[in-house]
């Protein structure tokens, strides 16, 4: 399973560890990534995504899942959070996703 969020994207970072003498040796910083179950209301049950806890939190600030993916661009989506949008989308309204246009 990879270390990134399904919110942000956010992903193992590599740096370096410096001692006190100064040497440098390669470390990686990974996200603090969390198991967590969001209600859905579109969807009309929970919704479990591994988010950070900056993630978790850009999700209760925006007022639960289904308003944040509402509120986000694709762009800045990861592919497991673009999927979770297309699914309320079409849960909410299918009316309006009709690719029939007059």
């Amino acid at each position: 399973m990879a270390r990134e969020c399904d919110i942000t994207g956010k992903k193992v970072m590599s740096g370096n560890n410096v001692s006190h003498a100064n040497n440098k040796s390669r470390r990686t910083f990974a996200p603090n990534l969390q198991e967590a179950s969001f209600l859905s209301d579109s969807l009309g049950g929970k919704v479990r995504l591994r988010v950070s806890t900056s993630g978790l939190r850009t999700v209760e600030k925006n007022g639960g899942i289904d308003a944040f993916l509402k509120s986000t661009a694709d762009r800045k989506l990861t592919t497991a959070a673009r999927r979770l949008k297309r699914q309320i989308e079409k849960k909410c309204c299918p009316h309006d996703h009709d690719h029939n246009h007059d």
